[in-house]
Formats: C-alpha cells, sequence, structure tokens
C-alpha cells in the first residue's frame, strides 16, 4: 500500500478526469495493492475505460521478481484480478513474462481458454520476442505487446516493427529513461528548450511519433508528473525534430 493511500485514489481520478481512456497495472504490483487502489478510486468504471492487468510475475516476501506462468497459476492470478477489480471480465489481460520452466505454448493456450470462458476480453504479452509473438497467434489473437523500450533503449525494435506491420499495439514499459541524455546539449534538452517542454515530454512525444501503434504507459505517483506527461501528446515533432533526436525514422536506426 502507498504510503498515501487517498493520494494514490484522488491520482486515478484525475487520471480519468484527463480524458485517459487505458490503465495499465498488474497483479504483481504491491502484490494487489495497484488492482485494489484502481477499484477503489474508480468503479464502477466509465464505460469507455480499458482495464489492462498481468498475471504470470510473483512477489515473494523477499521482494523479488519471480516467474510462474503455470496455467494453473495464471488461472488463479487472473480470478484474483478479476475479485480486486470487481469485474465479470478483464478488458486486456496479458502474460507478464514467459516462464522458461513451462512451455511457452501452454502459457498462452491458458489465456486462450480464459478468453473462451469470458473472464478476459483481449489478450496480450509482454517481455517477448518476435518468435514468441508469432507462436502466440498461432494459438489466439494478440491485440498488445508491452516489451521495455525507450529513447536509450531500442532493443525491443524488431518487436515494435512486427507489431506495426501486424496492426498490433505496442505498449514500451519504462518509457522515460531517458538517462544522460537530458543532460544539457542533449538532442532532447535541445528539442525540449525549443519546444519549450521538458525532455521527459520530448521522449514520449518521440516514442507516439514513432508508429501509430505505439501506447506509452508512463508511470507516476504525482499530479503534476501525470499532468505533464499528458500533456506530451499535445507536442508536435516533425520530420527535421526526428531526424535531430535520431534513433529511429520510417522504421530504420539512424544516427542523430
Amino acid at each position: 500500500m502507498p504510503e498515501d493511500p487517498d493520494a494514490a485514489r484522488a491520482l486515478l481520478r484525475r487520471v480519468v478526469e484527463l480524458g485517459i481512456t487505458f490503465i495499465d497495472t498488474a497483479d504483481a504490483y504491491g502484490p494487489g495493492t495497484s488492482e485494489q487502489l484502481i477499484a477503489e478510486a474508480l468503479h464502477p468504471y466509465p464505460r469507455d475505460l480499458v482495464i489492462a492487468t498481468k498475471g504470470g510475475l510473483e512477489r515473494p516476501a523477499d521482494r523479488s521478481w519471480q516467474r510462474d506462468c503455470r496455467p494453473a497459476r495464471l488461472r488463479e492470478a487472473c480470478e484474483a484480478s478479476l475479485r480486486r477489480l470487481k469485474i465479470d471480465r478483464i478488458d486486456l489481460y496479458q502474460l507478464h513474462a514467459p516462464d522458461q520452466r513451462v512451455p511457452f505454448v501452454e502459457q498462452v493456450h491458458a489465456l486462450a481458454q480464459l478468453q473462451d470462458e469470458g473472464k478476459i476480453a483481449m489478450v496480450g504479452l509482454s517481455n517477448v520476442s518476435v518468435a514468441q509473438l508469432r507462436l502466440a497467434l498461432d494459438i489466439v489473437p494478440i491485440v498488445s505487446v508491452q516489451n521495455r523500450f525507450n529513447f536509450t533503449d531500442l532493443g525491443h525494435v524488431d518487436v515494435l516493427a512486427e507489431c506495426e506491420r501486424l496492426g498490433i499495439a505496442f505498449l514500451p514499459w519504462y518509457p522515460l529513461a531517458t538517462g544522460d541524455l537530458t543532460a544539457d546539449g542533449s538532442a532532447l534538452a535541445d528539442v525540449a528548450r525549443e519546444l519549450q517542454a521538458t525532455p521527459g515530454q520530448i521522449a514520449l512525444a518521440w516514442l507516439l511519433h514513432l508508429s501509430p501503434v505505439v501506447i506509452p504507459i508512463p508511470g507516476t505517483s504525482k499530479r503534476a508528473h501525470l499532468e505533464e506527461n499528458v500533456a506530451a501528446a499535445d507536442l508536435e515533432l516533425g520530420e527535421q525534430h526526428m531526424r535531430r533526436l535520431g534513433r529511429l525514422i520510417n522504421g530504420r536506426i539512424v544516427t542523430g
């Protein structure tokens, strides 16, 4: 539970007030706390609000991250999320991270079965390769992939390209990991100064301009930071800005 649960609930209500219609969470956050707070703050939910959650990661007492994607455990996790969120069906349920101890197809089949039973509406994946995405698509329609991707980490550019090719939403997690590139003299800082924005806003706008399938999911616990992030969606980066920022343009890796 956060230090100030009331502030956390107020922040969630502000999310909806700002017109955001997609909230991403996971049973491992807390664990369970994030889903609980979402329900306390927003239930009954606005009709246009899509809530995505994930299962497959455990947070034991030592606060480590442990993968457990056995089909029976995924079912337990999904049903517990349904109870915490106070809903009969989860809009988007994602495999949080593939478990190497369990055949990948069995993990995906578990989500497909939950979808067949009406417990989840749509299936997504997280932390997967292109090969795993293609394998999953042979089992069940996949609507989203959530991988780490940001201005300084392009390790999953091949997954982004595949999602764009297939029309699958790509949800970059850790989208604000801009590191030293936010320092004075960096491309992000220079463009931010020119557009009267923050380097973080430019990093988010850069993601939004990469592809129509990209939906960044920045997390925050502060209202001011939330509103700063949302304002990034209104920034217009022209081709000149994108070339100065470098990294990726028209599906090709380039330098600044």
